[in-house]
């Protein structure tokens, strides 16, 4: 049989066809199996992530930091009604990070978890800090800013793990 006849291989990882020569999944990078996997084994690997892709991790790092920027800094400027400064400010990042990291989650290949929450770690670290000392009328402690951009952190994970599932669409009903 010519590989030009020979069936793609399904990735057992992500779902992506492959040549049927290969040896890792050229999407995600999980090692091809010869035999098909059991459901078990399917079932557990499919939301593990394989390992840390550089790339993804600076995409993340732009797409947060833009959205970041842009909400918290860039927004209030057109919008001379938002005041997005000290405990505000933080209200409205938790969420941003969310979306960044649902955004990042969707549009990667393969399982990205851990790349939008290191992202969101060098996000959070300076709008922590520009947020505690512009503050000037609601004013909080800076621990306080140091746990909302902790709990931003997670929230940046839940967004990724959502954005996962909504690429790799529904999981498999159990057969009878």
């Amino acid at each position: 049989m010519s590989n030009a006849t020979a069936k793609p291989i399904v990735c057992p990882a992500c779902g992506y066809k492959n040549a049927p020569n290969v040896s890792r999944c050229v999407s995600c990078g999980a090692a091809m199996e010869t035999a098909p996997p059991s459901r078990a084994s399917t079932e557990k690997r499919a939301m593990n992530q394989g390992g840390f892709s550089v790339m993804w991790g600076a995409i993340s790092l732009a797409v947060l930091g833009v959205l970041t920027g842009a909400v918290i800094v860039g927004l209030p400027m057109v919008v001379t009604a938002l005041d997005f400064e000290g405990s505000n400010g933080m209200l409205v990042s938790i969420p941003v990070w969310f979306a960044g990291g649902a955004l990042v989650g969707m549009i990667s290949p393969g399982r990205t978890f851990m790349e939008p929450v290191v992202a969101s770690m060098f996000v959070a670290t300076p709008t922590v800090y520009f947020l505690a000392m512009n503050q000037t009328v609601k004013t909080m402690p800076v621990f306080m800013y140091v746990i909302m951009g902790a709990i931003g952190v997670m929230f940046t994970l839940v967004g990724a793990y959502l954005g996962e599932r909504l690429q790799s669409g529904a999981p498999p009903k159990p057969a009878d």
